[in-house]
């Protein structure tokens, strides 16, 4: 009886402790949530915007049933949205995923030669200014299916971050490290794991970090203009072609939590693999 006391006043500290610490970080955004969807359900209501209220999700019947069962599959595109936020993320984990490889590989190298440096950043800052949109019609030229130029259009809007802040976490490796390198003449692997890579890193996460919420964002553009196939994307250009207002609402929330979550997950992985100095 006493064991089972003393593990439920453990506990019961345990999540004191928890509460103190972090209910500011609970709390407040979710009263943050609530008031922007009580101002939208009033604006709403009183007519001042024509969109629907965010009521509407769940007095909407067809809504309702998009937000009560997201795993159905009756097959071909009509799928619940949990399968569509499923596709459209695969795709971005493909594509960031390529990007990642060969954004750091080519900040790295950029980043140790000052010739190539001169000749590409220009290019490189030339092309990271492009929309996500406008890669959309290029590829589909190139590639002629949907998931490949979907793929591609990822891939090319997520790259430039990552390699512009590779490319300038190699550039700032302290003067110290690099005489280091040639008192102890350190092979060009020790160099690489020992001391540009730790360097970088911090960089290299922070362009990942931004990457990955571009990707996110690129997937859902991608498929708004791909006609046909499974997305999240594609989901809100066909529910706004059939005037489904309240569907897109729904998506809108799933996108936006997606978004949240790959952002914090990177923000996490960051602190246990790079953590701050």
């Amino acid at each position: 009886m006493a064991t089972t006391l003393r593990v439920r006043n453990g506990s019961s500290n345990s999540f004191n402790k928890f509460w103190r610490k972090h209910s500011q970080d609970i709390v407040l955004p979710i009263l943050g949530l609530l008031g922007f969807l009580i101002v939208w359900q009033l604006a709403s209501m009183t007519g001042l915007i024509k969109l629907p209220p965010p009521s509407e999700i769940i007095t909407n019947e067809r809504t309702r049933t998009y937000l009560m069962y997201p795993f159905f599959d009756r097959g071909g595109i009509d799928k619940g949205l949990f399968w569509q936020t499923m596709a459209s993320l695969q795709r971005v984990l493909i594509g960031y995923s390529l990007a990642a490889v060969v954004g750091i590989a080519m900040g790295i190298l950029v980043g140790l030669n000052p010739l190539i440096n001169k000749a590409l950043v220009p290019l490189f800052q030339f092309l990271r200014t492009v929309p996500p949109l406008a890669w959309v019609p290029i590829a589909l030229a190139a590639l002629q299916q949907n998931q490949p130029a979907a793929l591609f259009v990822i891939f090319i809007t997520a790259i430039w971050p990552i390699l512009i802040n590779t490319t300038v976490g190699v550039q700032q490796i302290p003067q110290d490290y690099i005489n280091v390198r040639k008192v102890l003449k350190l092979s060009n692997q020790k160099f690489f794991f020992k001391i540009l890579i730790p360097s970088a890193l911090p960089y290299i996460f922070t362009g990942l970090r931004i990457a990955i919420g571009l990707a996110w964002l690129a997937i859902i553009a991608a498929e708004i203009v791909m006609s046909g196939i499974v997305g999240i994307g594609f989901f809100i250009w066909d529910s706004y072609q059939n005037n489904y207002i309240p569907d897109i609402i729904l998506a809108l929330f799933y996108i936006g939590s997606v978004g949240l979550i790959l952002d914090r997950g990177m923000a996490f992985l960051q602190t246990k693999i790079a953590p701050e100095q």
